[in-house]
């Protein structure tokens, strides 16, 4: 259903008596390959968010953004509509004891990044409230960097005891509060981004861009275009079996020189601004993956790690 609405979509935004045109003189293909040509546009893109906000990014399947900033010891929680974010609540919370970004097991900092939420704990020692919310971290991203450790929470404060000054590296804050988030959000459909001070927005170019990028990106990838599709990854790209950009670059020319015919269907497109370490413009994006040939389907979850650079992509991880 999903996928109808959102092809429905793009024929509304398209002129449509060109494609009536089309239709008429070609047929449905050539309609169907008309509308994915302005997928690969950024203008496209651009008119497509013109009335929305994405100063924290673009997501069709995520519906909560929870921001930490650990500078500011602060955390907010929106709610993602079609058009904008809603301020459902913003409280103080403590963060781990030394600064900067997480890098090794048990150095007392929390990681600074994208996350998922990925489990709700509640039968818990009464030092960690009520509840916790089991992060992602490490991510793919994270991982290609070598960083270390796990157990990073969103947790509350000890039950009958006195509030701390810092964590081990998690996020908590006061138990009325954690309860408030715990009850706004479904864990499973809400993205967790983590910075050192203000979170830089994103922008509706950035967005346009990085959309028009990852339907060029496909588009090579179905036909087997073994140039184009490389000229989207960086020369330090890591995949996520830790596979070197050399690695991966023999591997997809054996895979595309058999010239497969393709399906690929992208949906549930999420996009997030990435914080890192690393004085990079990151993004993170998550979607839905159809893939099918011949001889192999898959269906699942396609994680790219990008960086903006001269106004193009750069996939620095991919999972």
């Amino acid at each position: 259903m999903k996928k109808v609405v959102l092809f429905l979509t793009i024929i509304i935004n398209i002129m449509f008596a060109d494609l009536v045109d089309i239709y008429r003189s070609q047929g449905l293909d050539a309609v169907k390959l008309q509308i994915e040509k302005e997928m690969t546009s950024k203008d496209y893109w651009e008119k497509y968010l013109s009335d929305k906000n994405v100063d924290y990014g673009y997501y069709e399947s995520k519906k909560f953004v929870i921001l930490a900033q650990k500078e500011a010891k602060e955390i907010a929680l929106y709610q993602v509509d079609k058009k904008n974010y809603n301020l459902v609540l913003r409280d103080s919370v403590i963060v781990g004891e030394k600064n900067g970004d997480k890098q090794e097991e048990g150095d007392l900092k929390t990681p600074i990044g994208a996350y998922d939420l990925t489990e709700k704990l509640t039968k818990l020692d009464s030092f960690y409230g009520p509840l916790a919310l089991v992060t992602s971290y490490p991510n793919t991203f994270d991982k290609t960097q070598n960083k270390k450790g796990h157990g990073i929470w969103i947790h509350g404060m000890p039950i009958d005891e006195v509030r701390e000054e810092f964590t081990k590296g998690c996020i908590a804050l006061d138990n009325p509060r954690l309860k408030e988030l715990d009850e706004n959000i479904e864990y499973n459909k809400s993205i967790l981004l983590i910075s050192d001070e203000n979170i830089k927005k994103a922008s509706k170019k950035d967005i346009s861009l990085i959309l028009a990028s990852i339907f060029k990106w496909r588009d090579a990838w179905k036909k087997s275009d073994i140039e184009q599709y490389l000229k989207f990854y960086s020369k330090s790209f890591k995949r996520h079996d830790g596979m070197s950009i050399s690695q991966f670059m023999e591997y997809k020319e054996r895979i595309f020189s058999k010239n497969e015919e393709k399906k690929i269907i992208f949906s549930n497109i999420n996009i997030a601004p990435y914080p890192n370490s690393l004085n990079k413009q990151m993004y993170k994006v998550v979607m839905d993956e159809d893939y099918k040939t011949k001889f192999y389907t898959f269906n699942g979850k396609k994680e790219l790690y990008i960086e903006l650079k001269n106004n193009k992509i750069e996939i620095l991880a991919e999972g």
